[in-house]
């Protein structure tokens, strides 16, 4: 990316440019199609055919029936629509900081988000623990931590059943993003998917963040599970339309039938219109002809292998995790402990822009590096993105007096504590408190920046 004085910037966080910000293919069928024709699409254009086919042949069979949005968060919304129709259930079971969209029945769904207003969680609502094998309940020391996280799903379903209450549908993302990279255990859906099943439910799996190729070796995250797991509806937006607004629910004929009995005709005036259609052709057509599944497998495995040496040499580093271009790396002042380190976090994500190189912080505690970059992410840029990162470790641990020598292998917990008067020292001067909702304020190390971390960017 290059801002408005032509300087540039590495973007290691976008996922919605999918392709590469601006790429000329997209681009250009963007511009034919609008010069020809975009209008509603009560009538079938030839390219919202054309786009349904082939997005259905990139998934398993029973998934047949397409209904284009605008977002993901339409797309989440009709879901829910589809699976509270299927059986005239209501409640919903959803993860721990879970995020699906920005709707007022998404943010109902979404602990992401309403866990930070006032509003009490609704009675239909159910929240399962993330399955989280480094932060969460059940650990990597656990013997099962699939089945333990699955039963724990079954809970809820038997609580909510003694309630009187019917589940409708469990929804979770093939790999959680805003709750922190996390990846489930191998396993996890397939439970999950046999107790909501017998329940009356539907399992819906979110892929607006993660889809379209990004973990590699498959095309769908969902289908890296195995292919005895197959969601009942999946729902899919951010990359498809490499920023334009396009965006896709994706169900049984079974499902669909159930829903279109209902008497309520589905209609999206600006869904699927023939120039949103033709940009999420050029896009499929992209990621094949340039190999972006593969390449996404190959830089992945490379960064991985470079951020493990990192780990090995910062204490600051606690856990790497990820698959294909989708990588987290969760930041502790303590790894026996794993006390999160929000505020290093957060500067360390605005000293990586000083560098221009572009990052965020999620999860929880905001402390984990997210990396979700444009598929068409090289080696190059890996290895200048660690490089980058490596620099501003070191100075951050020297500065609070760590010590990186004392690391030992990356299998083994390290007892190194970042020193608490050092820890206070970073948080000092207007930093972060860590009661705040540290996306909120800047860390305080970095206010002598205020300028250049305000930019704005143009692509």
């Amino acid at each position: 990316m290059f801002d408005e004085k032509g300087e540039q910037y590495l973007d290691c966080i976008n996922n919605v440019a999918h392709v590469g910000h601006c790429h000329p293919e997209v681009v250009k069928a963007a511009q034919k199609q609008m010069g020809l024709l975009n209008t509603n699409s009560r009538f079938l254009h030839d390219n919202i055919v054309e786009y349904a086919k082939r997005l259905s042949a990139t998934l398993p069979d029973k998934l047949s029936v397409c209904y284009f949005t605008n977002s993901g968060s339409e797309a989440n919304d009709l879901a829910l629509r589809l699976a509270r129709q299927f059986r005239g259930h209501q409640d919903v079971i959803t993860l721990d900081h879970a995020y699906h969209g920005h709707l007022s029945s998404l943010i109902e769904i979404s602990p992401y988000k309403f866990q930070k207003g006032k509003d009490v969680k609704k009675e239909f609502v159910h929240v399962a623990p993330a399955p989280d094998t480094y932060r969460g309940k059940y650990r990597e020391d656990h013997t099962d931590p699939a089945s333990a996280y699955a039963d724990e799903v079954k809970k809820i379903i038997d609580e909510a059943h003694n309630s009187g209450r019917k589940i409708a549908a469990f929804i979770a993302e093939s790999m959680q993003s805003c709750g922190g990279q996390i990846i489930p255990p191998a396993g996890y859906f397939q439970k999950v998917a046999e107790y909501v099943h017998r329940a009356g439910g539907v399992f819906i799996a979110d892929e607006v963040q993660v889809g379209f190729g990004r973990v590699g070796t498959h095309f769908w995250s969902f289908q890296m599970f195995g292919e005895d797991f197959v969601p009942d509806i999946v729902t899919m937006g951010k990359p498809m339309g490499n920023g334009h607004p396009v965006a896709c629910v994706v169900t049984t004929k079974e499902i669909a039938e159930a829903f279109s009995s209902s008497g309520m005709e589905y209609f999206n005036t600006y869904g699927g219109n023939p120039v949103s259609s033709a940009v999420g052709l050029a896009v499929l057509d992209v990621i094949e002809n340039e190999d972006l599944q593969g390449n996404a497998t190959r830089v992945g495995n490379y960064l991985t292998k470079l951020l493990n040496k990192q780990k090995a040499k910062h204490t600051l580093i606690g856990d790497i995790r990820g698959v294909g271009l989708f990588t987290g790396i969760d930041l502790v002042k303590d790894h026996q402990e794993r006390t999160p380190a929000t505020a290093e976090a957060q500067h360390i994500i605005y000293k990586m822009k000083e560098k221009r190189v572009l990052l965020s912080a999620d999860g929880p505690h905001r402390n984990v590096l997210k990396i979700k970059p444009p598929m068409c992410f090289t080696e190059e840029d890996a290895k200048f993105m660690v490089d980058q990162l490596d620099e501003i470790l070191t100075g951050l641990e020297e500065a609070v007096g760590a010590k990186t020598e004392s690391v030992i292998s990356e299998n083994t917990p390290c007892r190194t504590k970042m020193p608490e008067e050092a820890h206070s020292e970073l948080l000092s001067d207007g930093s972060l408190d860590p009661k705040e909702n540290p996306s909120r304020k800047r860390n305080g190390l970095c206010t002598d920046k205020h300028s250049l971390l305000s930019k704005r960017l143009k692509t």
